[in-house]
């Protein structure tokens, strides 16, 4: 098997059983990583990027997906130092790195010094999974979205990831790309929300699924309308209609600071199962 350095090469459609099996040992927290190369191969092309692997013996030990985001699969904090030395000899060509927190730590170490100071730094993000009931009724009006509402859902769109990511969607003319982002998640069946008089109150999507695992994104409540509850019975209505019909497992990540939407998740049967970081720039 030919590697490079550290024992790493770019994985190919041919590593896909492997790449399986090692997403397979936390499908949950692994979940974007697996939905990237189930629906790519893992063919440079599609992915937008390289899936690089670690091999140790002939085994696939580690992975890290290199896209528009740098996510580290299965990484100890030996495997995430030996991706960031890899990553050193191509300079930054990410916007995010995210996933288990000890990781994304270890390869920051690493890339940090030449990477340059980061827009953004989340270390603290409780990676959660609904494994107990909800304390809850799940809303029953939420329901997924159509094309028709796609003149009250982009705007609420735009204004959460604004509120999450601190930069507007639409800046440097990203509006048409995010447009057809959320007209995706539409037509896949993974954009939920609840109008009230033709107002959204409250929206959440899929970011990601596989036959084990979905993640949400995107929760949102306008501002005028929280505290009352409306994210609580959403998610707990989203997590239903998800785990009926996508997938058996229902997971996200949080801000620690979000108290309310802790609060919210909390409620909703959420618990926390892992750490995640995130460094944006």
């Amino acid at each position: 098997m030919l590697t490079t350095r550290q024992g790493i090469r770019p994985l190919n459609a041919g590593d896909l059983p492997a790449f399986l099996e090692l997403t397979g040992r936390d499908p949950v927290v692994n979940v974007f990583a697996e939905y990237r190369a189930r629906t790519t191969s893992l063919e440079p092309r599609w992915l937008g990027g390289e899936m690089w692997g670690r091999w140790s013996g002939g085994d696939l030990v580690a992975a890290c997906h290199v896209g528009a985001n740098l996510v580290p699969i299965e990484a100890s904090e030996d495997d995430a130092l030996a991706f960031g030395e890899r990553a050193l000899g191509r300079g930054r060509t990410v916007s995010t790195i995210v996933g288990p927190q000890l990781p994304v730590r270890a390869f920051w170490s690493m890339v940090g010094p030449s990477w340059g100071r980061p827009r953004e730094t989340r270390w603290e993000q409780p990676h959660l999974e609904q494994r107990l009931p909800s304390r809850v009724e799940p809303d029953e009006h939420v329901r997924r979205t159509t094309r028709g509402d796609l003149a009250v859902l982009y705007p609420a769109c735009v204004a959460m990831y604004t509120e999450e990511v601190g930069v507007s969607p639409e800046w440097g003319g990203g509006s048409d790309l995010y447009r057809a982002r959320v007209m995706q998640l539409i037509s896949r069946g993974w954009s939920f929300a609840r109008f009230d008089e033709g107002r959204l109150v409250f929206k959440a999507e899929v970011a990601c699924a596989t036959p084990y695992a979905a993640q949400i994104q995107g929760v949102y409540v306008p501002p005028e309308r929280r505290g009352e509850g409306l994210a609580t019975r959403g998610m707990a209505a989203v997590a239903e209609i998800v785990k009926r019909e996508i997938a058996p497992a229902v997971s996200l990540y949080v801000n620690e600071w979000n108290a309310p939407a802790r609060t919210a998740y909390e409620r909703a049967g959420f618990v926390e199962t892992d750490r995640f970081s995130t460094v944006m720039f």
